[in-house]
């Protein structure tokens, strides 16, 4: 699979961990930034990875500031993007499951590197169940384009 990665300042130092780690697991990854523990904005990182993969240059996307609370929000406002912040690993699988999320973040303050790996890990191996949930996705993309 194809990954996005990025973060802010504060979520720059877990971001390498998550990189090696995607790549053991097999992926390919992209990171879209910063590239120092310079102080930055979130929305700058969290827009470059949201587009890109609203666009399908990439499958999956994941990100990380602080809390991963304000860079899932500005991820959210991209067209076609479902992001969601997880703290815990059966979060992160449900929301692959029963919300078909394109985008996983989570706050460098909050969790450590390895449960931001079970985070992944959880993540990466759920799959979309469609059926019952497909009514629901279908909902929140009809909100989207009647956003304007």
């Amino acid at each position: 699979m194809k990954i996005a990665i990025g973060s802010d300042h504060v979520g720059y130092e877990l971001k390498p961990a998550i990189i090696d780690y995607l790549e053991e697991l097999g992926h390919e990854v992209n990171d879209f930034g910063p590239y120092t523990t310079e102080r930055t904005d979130y929305p700058i990182f969290s827009k470059k990875v949201a587009e890109n993969v609203a666009n399908h240059n990439f499958d999956l996307g994941i990100l990380i500031c602080g809390t991963g609370v304000g860079i899932s929000i500005a991820a959210n406002k991209v067209e076609g993007i479902r992001a969601v912040v997880c703290s815990e690993p059966y979060s992160a699988k449900l929301s692959r499951e029963h919300n078909n999320t394109n985008i996983l973040a989570f706050g460098s303050r909050v969790i450590g590197t390895e449960l931001a790996k079970m985070i992944v890990k959880e993540w990466l191996d759920a799959e979309y169940e469609g059926g019952r949930h497909e009514n629901r996705v279908n909902m929140i993309s009809e909100i989207e384009k009647n956003k304007r």
